[in-house]
């Protein structure tokens, strides 16, 4: 019997798949990965080559998630492959959590810290949710919920927070589109 914290870690799971099969031909690839750094890129007014980070962060990330598959890293993940390793790495705790999302949320602070304080304040995060498609009009809200000590900016550890309590349905803010 599914739980519905499982129901929901599935769904979520399943809906970032779908959001990083970016060519949309049902597997997730390394392509795949570069082609969600770029697009994130792009939404900030930045060009593939300012995003370096980030794509780096994005190819670890794949590269961990077909290592755990025993795919190739010139190959690709089916659905249920991802769902599986994905899942396993939720919830093997924040260590490996945070190991593998980590250098995802240092790029993307690079790419929307414009005043490199190496945080991000309301506008920046304000800009970055409008630019993976989060309504103006929620963005306040969600900047509320995510800044969880209060200190009016989302430090990096605040923001692997966020991403984790989001896939096991503690948070409905989505960081990453």
């Amino acid at each position: 019997m599914t739980t519905s914290l499982e129901s929901t870690v599935q769904d979520r799971l399943s809906k970032r798949f779908d959001k990083w099969d970016t060519n949309g031909n049902g597997v997730l690839e390394a392509s795949d990965f570069v082609g969600e750094a770029v697009k994130i890129a792009g939404a900030f007014g930045k060009s593939p080559a300012e995003a370096v980070q980030l794509n780096d962060a994005f190819q670890a990330m794949f590269g961990y998630l077909a290592q755990e598959a025993g795919v190739s890293p010139e190959g690709s993940l089916t659905r249920e492959q991802f769902m599986d390793v994905a899942g396993k790495m939720f919830q093997s705790g924040p260590a490996t959590f945070n190991n593998v999302l980590g250098p995802v949320a240092t790029g993307l602070i690079a790419l929307c810290d414009r005043n490199n304080d190496g945080v991000i304040d309301g506008d920046e995060f304000a800009a970055w949710l409008q630019a993976v498609g989060v309504p103006a009009a929620d963005v306040a809200e969600a900047f509320q919920k995510v800044d969880t000590a209060g200190q009016g900016h989302l430090t990096e550890a605040e923001l692997l927070d966020a991403i984790r309590a989001y896939h096991f349905g503690q948070l409905e803010v989505e960081l990453l589109g």
